[in-house]
């Protein structure tokens, strides 16, 4: 079992539904912290969601008005995420929304048993 720290970055280009981020099937993922960053002049409404692969069904997370100029943090203390599952954002304003994600993620592909 290896473990390797991460950050990836995102940036919402459409109000569409976007992954972006899926963890790959042979590890897990402990979120950190996603940050959340609107830098125009006007708020904008931001949904998360994980997808639970294993159930083939999505959750909300994190529903929020993100002002003007500001910053949030949609994870409180750790999102857990299997193999396979990822994470859906949507800001109802293109071009609006950026920020990074910082998690661990523990590839399980030497695991024994």
């Amino acid at each position: 079992m290896t473990i390797v720290y991460k950050v990836q970055g995102y940036n919402l280009t459409t109000s569409n539904l976007t992954t972006v981020l899926t963890i790959d099937a042979s590890s897990r993922a402990i979120i950190k912290e996603i940050t959340i960053a609107n830098d125009t002049i006007s708020a904008s409404e931001v949904d998360l969601f994980f997808r639970d692969a294993s159930e083939a069904t999505s959750y909300k997370f994190f529903h929020n008005l993100i002002g003007a100029n500001s910053t949030d943090n949609a994870v409180n203390n750790a999102l857990v995420l299997e193999e396979s599952d990822s994470l859906k954002f949507q800001a109802d304003t293109a071009n609006s929304i950026s920020g990074q994600i910082s998690y661990a993620l523990i590839n399980r592909s030497q695991q024994n048993g």
